[in-house]
């Protein structure tokens, strides 16, 4: 090949690598452009993760703070997901005692003074925390009755409308069907558990809320949020041989030995379930049919 080939062949190739990172820059610009389209919506915990993408559809860019498998009672917020909060319209809040909040709520809307702040729980009666000390300590775990998420989707409806009122027929809509499914959701776990007597015995008592809708008795190993004693372990395994359970439930986020403890003491099994899963019906449907084992 002559040297004038060559030099050729060489320019050629750079025209090509210019060109190929011409367009993926292009590209990239027209997805930050297109996100900037989107309503900014940052979320607490994971359930609210689908609770704004049913109503907001593909209008709505969502931020979760914490994730589907860190303890909520101790997160804490990185650096990128607080950059989220500066260019959001709207932070969707629990609304209960719930730590993340009360821990770093007001510090989170410090950064964006003119975010929409939406109490998710606005409309729903807290009840006391079964397993604490205090009958003033007050549930945090709202959502895990379909009933109450039916009340948040309709907070959420109701923030969206004030940020993006032109898509209000668009949100209606998608808040309608959505509150289809979790009706849908409701009466089949009235159905499956409507026979179950034996009661839940559980590591982290979050499933207060669940348990009343569907007259369910849950026992909960950890009490204020602490490490179980030996006597209380001791405890859980004479009310589970007394009772017959053979499963008891675990959160993902907390470590199995206590619970294997017991399991191993009573010949049963763990299962595990979610209060923080970010698919909420399909998460919801799962803890029904785990909750239904005996």
């Amino acid at each position: 090949m002559s040297q004038i080939n060559k030099k050729k062949l060489t320019v050629a190739m750079v025209i090509v690598i210019i060109s190929g990172l011409l367009l993926a820059y292009l590209a990239a610009e027209r997805t930050d452009s297109s996100n900037n389209d989107k309503i900014g919506v940052i979320v607490s915990i994971g359930p609210e993760v689908e609770f704004v993408k049913a109503v907001g559809g593909d209008k709505v860019d969502v931020t979760l703070m914490v994730p589907s498998t860190a303890d909520v009672h101790t997160y804490e917020p990185l650096p990128d997901q607080l950059s989220k909060v500066k260019n959001a319209s709207m932070y969707v809040s629990v609304g209960t005692p719930i730590e993340f909040e009360t821990n770093y709520l007001d510090r989170i809307i410090a950064l964006n003074p003119k975010m929409l702040v939406v109490n998710a729980s606005q409309g729903i009666t807290l009840i006391p925390n079964s397993e604490e000390d205090s009958e003033e300590i007050m549930d945090a775990h709202v959502w895990t009755d379909p009933e109450n998420a039916k009340i948040m989707v309709n907070n959420i409806y109701e923030g969206l409308i004030k940020v993006d009122p032109t898509n209000m027929e668009y949100y209606q809509k998608n808040r309608d069907e959505y509150l289809k499914k979790l009706d849908e959701l409701n009466k089949n776990t009235t159905e499956l558990l409507k026979d179950k007597k034996r009661p839940i015995l559980i590591f982290h008592p979050a499933f207060g809320y669940y348990a009343k809708a569907y007259n369910l008795t849950m026992m909960g190993v950890m009490v204020n949020d602490e490490e179980p004693s030996p006597q209380r372990i001791a405890m859980m395994v004479d009310v589970a041989k007394q009772d017959n359970i053979k499963v008891v439930y675990l959160e993902p986020q907390y470590d199995p030995k206590f619970m294997q403890t017991i399991a191993n003491q009573i010949g049963g099994e763990i299962l595990m379930v979610s209060v923080l899963d970010e698919h909420y019906l399909e998460n919801m449907k799962k803890v029904a049919l785990a909750f239904s084992r005996s």
